[in-house]
């Protein structure tokens, strides 16, 4: 195996990590999640709560594993649009500043779309099945633009901050 290859599973398995911990944090922390979710702005925080805690479990684990790397990196990239717009924008850069900056959310992002671009690499389950090519470059880049769209009318629909 390539440099790359080892380098793409610690990237995968670190970043799934990371959205598996955030995901248990907020199935955990139901009502204080669904309560923090209300007093962000979010119409039906109940249902957010819902949908931010599967989706971050399920980027999670397909990130893990390497299975749909494309549309899993374009979910992780839609999650930290949603966050930087609704939470994180208006604090700066830096996230040890007060309410928070967005450098997590765009780091992680970038994981995201490099996630996207390069694939999930040879010690992943897309590989293993032969749709590895089929769902990184421009495809992946195609899929993180719909993942934008997607957040971009969770916005639209849920969003109303006072």
């Amino acid at each position: 195996m390539a440099a790359i290859d080892w380098a793409l599973l610690v990237l995968r398995v670190g970043t799934g990590l990371v959205l598996l911990a955030h995901g248990v944090n907020h199935a955990a922390g139901r009502e204080r999640t669904t309560a923090w979710f209300g007093s962000i702005g979010f119409r039906s925080p109940g249902l957010q709560w819902l949908a931010s805690t599967a989706t971050e479990l399920g980027i999670g684990a397909l990130l893990v594993v390497g299975f749909l790397t494309g549309p899993a990196a374009a979910g992780l990239v839609a999650v930290m649009a949603v966050a930087f717009w609704s939470v994180h924008r208006r604090n700066g850069f830096f996230i040890f500043r007060p309410g928070e900056g967005w450098e997590y959310v765009a780091t992680l992002a970038m994981i995201g779309v490099a996630l996207a671009l390069a694939g999930p690499g040879k010690m992943s389950v897309d590989h293993n099945l032969g749709i590895d090519v089929r769902l990184d470059g421009a495809v992946g880049i195609a899929l993180v633009g719909g993942g934008l769209l997607l957040a971009a009318g969770q916005m639209m629909l849920f969003y109303r901050p006072e």
